[in-house]
């Protein structure tokens, strides 16, 4: 048996199909995938992501630490503001992506329920010289509202004090309001909110959601809606042995003068050239799926992650390839080459099709 949520039971209750996920048992979908996945590009959805890792860093050495843990630099953003980083390792691989939170007096991380032991065992490795608290939270639940009407639902079913604390978000911003979190974030390629709160409203929180009409959504519409907006999945798209520059994550990365983890081995990647994270579209019938060899003008290459693309109605992916491929390219489906189109990522952003051709 897995690690359960505040929802494991709503969930089951609601013929939620669960499997295993990082060591949690989550809805992977609750009858229909699809219909999930439509849902959230042309309504609401929501999804438990309760199994995500919530992390404290407090202290007077707070900011300094984390300019030297991530790449992305923490000083660039203003109280009320998140940021999306890599935290990496000495030779520039990705220990972890993660979203910090600049709150009033500290900060707080939100990672990937797969990866927390190492992140938790790496958090601590790197707070050596820094006056810093690092504090798991696991007594907090989160849930995502994702869509075009995601907001005004959300503002519907919850107090006159959480809807106006999330009325004037703007994009990666948050408020909190008693003991919730509202930001403005998600993983789908719409507008919404996350939402961070205590587990024992969780289940409240759901009901109301649903009352007002938002639709539950499993992981398995999580998975292909952020692969439509060109987001990685950790383990997929990137890990330890693969920098932020080949996984399409160069703009998270903020050199100047201060010293981060990883910085002296990206520098010689950046002067030594590298692979690359693209897209690919298949017109053709078929499906795109992850580890498919990818043969491009330029050399082999292989997919990280692919899918059917429901809103785009044929198959998608990210590949990693060699630098400056472009054009047309193969991709090695069954001992057959089936003809792709290389693409600048994402392939869908507010429910339409946004991808270019490389």
């Amino acid at each position: 048996m897995g690690h359960r949520t505040p929802l494991y039971d709503t969930h089951v209750a609601a013929n939620g199909k669960i499997v295993d996920f990082g060591g949690w048992d989550m809805p992977i979908h609750y009858g229909s995938q699809l219909e999930e996945h439509h849902q959230v590009r042309r309504d609401a959805g929501m999804f438990d992501v309760s199994h995500m890792t919530v992390v404290d860093v407090s202290g007077a050495g707070a900011e300094a630490y984390l300019r030297h843990l991530l790449a992305n630099d923490v000083a660039r953003i203003p109280v009320g503001k998140a940021l999306y980083s890599g935290m990496l390792n000495e030779n520039g691989g990705v220990i972890d992506d993660l979203i910090v939170y600049r709150r009033d007096n500290d900060f707080r991380l939100v990672v990937n329920c797969a990866t927390r032991e190492k992140d938790l065992d790496w958090l601590e490795k790197c707070a050596g010289g820094y006056a810093v608290d690092i504090h798991e939270r696991p007594e907090m639940a989160m849930i995502a509202v994702q869509g075009p009407n995601a907001r005004e639902k959300f503002a519907a079913a919850v107090s006159a004090a959480h809807a106006e604390a999330a009325a004037d978000l703007k994009i990666f911003g948050f408020a909190e309001a008693g003991d919730w979190m509202i930001a403005r974030t998600g993983y789908t390629g719409e507008d919404g909110v996350e939402v961070m709160l205590p587990n024992s409203q969780a289940v409240a929180l759901w009901s109301a959601l649903a009352d007002a009409g938002v639709a539950v959504c499993g992981l398995g519409a999580r998975d292909t809606l952020r692969l439509e907006a060109g987001m990685n999945l950790y383990g997929n798209d990137m890990d330890e042995s693969i920098s932020p520059l080949e996984a399409n994550m160069g703009w998270t990365l903020v050199f100047n003068e201060r010293e981060f983890i990883g910085r002296a081995a990206l520098e010689k990647l950046q002067a030594n050239g590298h692979a690359e994270l693209v897209g690919l579209v298949m017109t053709d019938k078929g499906v795109l799926r992850a580890h498919q060899k990818v043969i491009t003008d330029k050399g082999e290459g292989e997919i990280t992650s692919g899918t059917f693309s429901p809103t785009l109605g044929f198959a998608v992916a990210l590949a990693r390839v060699p630098a400056g491929s472009s054009g047309d390219a193969k991709v090695e489906i069954r001992n057959k080459q089936c003809p792709v189109k290389l693409v600048r990522p994402p392939f869908v952003r507010n429910g339409k099709q946004v991808f270019k051709e490389i």
